[in-house]
């Protein structure tokens, strides 16, 4: 019985971060959106110095309310799911998926501004499908093969596509998120 309360407490707990994110990322677009995205200025900017700020300020940082919409509801849907590997897991892979992806994108990218959540969505999206078969967990496993059979398109995202869209967040997230999976997600004993 408090095993079951255990759990209905963490799930709750889990639904109010997701929550947050959701508050706090809508509070940014509706701040952005009311300025004229005078924010957006803050997006990654290759090998510039100051775009630099960027790799921590651009993924909360949207070019549209569209782009706003297709980046919200897939970051709350896998927030929750990575929260099933717990928080210090979601906290060190999100850090680790921005820092990383964020890094690249300023060394390799396009001379261009990026923005978005979409490289931490990509990094969460390869994380998910590689490491619940990495734990050998089954609850986890069932998690890898839900997330890549209803959001296996995504993996199109890291080709270039449209001249305003980021391919290299989304294949620099896709990477970070497999190299997260590799080191973090060990088989249980």
């Amino acid at each position: 019985m408090s095993q079951s309360i255990g759990r209905t407490s963490n799930t709750k707990q889990q639904i109010r971060l997701v929550l947050v994110i959701f508050v706090l990322i809508t509070a940014i677009e509706l701040i952005n959106l009311l300025t004229g995205r005078i924010l957006n200025h803050l997006g990654n900017i290759p090998r510039y110095v100051p775009g630099l700020r960027g790799i921590i300020l651009g993924p909360f940082l949207h070019g549209s309310l569209q782009h706003y919409f297709s980046n919200i509801i897939p970051l709350c849907i896998f927030s929750f799911l990575l929260l099933q590997y717990g928080l210090k897991r979601f906290m060190q892979l999100t850090f680790w998926i921005v820092l990383i992806t964020g890094l690249l994108v300023w060394l390799f990218g396009r001379p261009a501004t990026h923005i978005g959540a979409s490289g931490v969505i990509y990094g969460y999206f390869g994380y998910l499908v590689l490491a619940g078969f990495l734990s050998g967990k089954f609850k986890l496993m069932i998690i890898s093969i839900l997330v890549a059979f209803f959001y296996g398109g995504l993996i199109l995202g890291v080709l270039p596509s449209a001249p305003f869209v980021s391919w290299e967040s989304h294949l620099f997230g896709f990477i970070a998120g497999l190299a997260g999976a590799k080191l973090w997600a060990k088989p249980s004993p």
